[in-house]
């Protein structure tokens, strides 16, 4: 289009600057290409600006997206943390309900085996073993022997809690 536009203009300087039609259509040609640069500069100005506009809301969406991330981490590490912490409870938990199944098995059998063999017992009877006053004797021999039984049956020591192993606690 530069080579037209400059014929139009080497015919018009030929005709001695005379105002004939020809020298019109120069101008118009002219105000014509005038007018599409105009429109192509501002048609560039509002596609840089749609480009600016784009980016800085992919930049925005960036930093949004960056911040549920870290929000979404943040939760998962404290999740984490209380599951473990949960799973460390659970497992003492665990083994004193399997200590404490076996104290009651333990204990279930005591109370079958007193209750198999007290109808056998006379009132005298301590601990299933047919000793009394009257066997044992004299100057306090019976309160020494039998200081560690108590009258249930069963030594004292043997019904002590068993405590759980706390080590996966903390």
């Amino acid at each position: 289009m530069a080579s037209s536009s400059s014929t139009y203009r080497s015919s018009s300087s030929s005709d001695g600057g005379n105002n004939n039609p020809s020298s019109d259509s120069v101008v118009t040609v002219d105000e014509r290409k005038r007018k599409r640069m105009l429109s192509n500069r501002e048609s560039a100005r509002r596609s840089r600006m749609r480009k600016q506009k784009h980016v800085d809301d992919l930049t925005a969406q960036i930093n949004q997206l960056s911040n549920d991330n870290r929000q979404i981490l943040n939760s998962l590490t404290v999740t984490s943390q209380l599951y473990m912490k949960i799973q460390a409870e659970n497992s003492v938990l665990t083994a004193q309900m399997s200590e404490l199944s076996t104290r009651l098995h333990s204990l279930n059998e005591i109370v079958d085996l007193v209750q198999s063999n007290g109808a056998g017992f006379g009132v005298d009877q301590i601990d299933g073993c047919g000793f009394d006053d009257r066997t044992v004797g004299i100057d306090g021999y019976y309160e020494d022997m039998m200081s560690g039984v108590n009258h249930w049956g069963g030594s004292v020591y043997s019904n002590q809690p068993i405590m759980a192993n706390d080590i996966n606690m903390y």
